[in-house]
């Protein structure tokens, strides 16, 4: 692993009740680079992604997370150096916008008993609030912020610990266009103010790829189909074959775009048109 490179999986495996959910998949990630990870339902993507974030140990092969090896290092501390965002995050209590950033700093979804932040950490916390367009919102609390508002306050508490890779597990979640392109700005705005940053985005909308997106993979049944460049890898041939279904890519004015293929073959479309 080169000392550039935040990920790197080499001939990973994984297996969950006797069922193979990925087969040798390696791929490395370096410092600033910002990829996208496509493919269908059921393709590897969230299981990819658990590696990533150091949640699951591979069945074989071997995954380096920030220069340290799954399986040889303290999960735990290798963790609170990785920034997770997902939209799914179960949070139960009326946490404020600024509470909710500060539980970055203790990896967890609630504020922990008896613990206090530092006048240092609320200082980077309103900081980072304000970063994500919530300066004003710091007080708001959890039930009553749009889902817009939701996501940026995870993505600042991702930030909180200052982490070298970020993980966006489809960000985009139940956002309505407006708050969609808002979020999406705020990534484009983060790579920007982040040169370093290397980002990880699960999706499968190729409307919710930020411009910023320099590389991306596809995978297919639980193997990796492709991986490199976005311009090269988000091709109409490539997704096609990922999604086995006929999709026209397009990119204009830095945002993607997909659609079906109205030239490819009736009866390939008739066999994919739900009654």
């Amino acid at each position: 692993m080169s000392a550039a490179e935040v990920l790197r999986l080499s001939d990973v495996s994984f297996v969950r009740e006797g069922r193979e959910i990925l087969h040798d998949v390696s791929f490395g990630i370096r410092a600033g680079e910002h990829w996208a990870l496509i493919g269908p339902n059921g393709a590897g993507k969230s299981t990819i992604l658990s590696f990533c974030g150091a949640e699951h140990h591979p069945t074989r092969g071997t995954v380096h997370v920030l220069g340290q090896q799954l399986g040889r290092v303290e999960i735990r501390k290798l963790r609170e150096q990785i920034g997770h965002v997902n939209p799914r995050h179960k949070l139960r209590s009326p946490l404020t916008v600024r509470e909710v950033v500060l539980t970055g700093a203790t990896g967890t979804t609630e504020l922990m008993m008896g613990w206090e932040p530092t006048p240092e950490l609320v200082e980077r916390a309103d900081y980072l609030a304000d970063l994500l367009g919530l300066g004003s919102r710091t007080e708001v609390r959890w039930p009553t912020m749009s889902q817009g508002e939701r996501g940026r306050a995870l993505i600042a508490r991702a930030l909180l610990t200052e982490p070298p890779l970020l993980l966006l597990d489809e960000p985009s979640t139940g956002l309505d266009v407006a708050a969609r392109e808002q979020l999406l700005e705020t990534v484009d705005d983060l790579h920007a103010t982040h040169p370093e940053l290397a980002t990880v985005l699960v999706t499968h909308h190729f409307e919710e790829l930020p411009g910023s997106t320099t590389h991306a993979m596809l995978l297919r049944d639980g193997t990796l189909l492709a991986s490199g460049d976005v311009g090269e890898t988000l091709t109409s041939e490539l997704v096609s074959q990922s999604f086995d279904y006929p999709i026209e890519i397009e990119h204009r004015d830095g945002r993607w775009a997909a659609r079906v293929n109205r030239r490819a073959s009736g009866k390939g479309l008739q066999q994919r048109t739900p009654a």
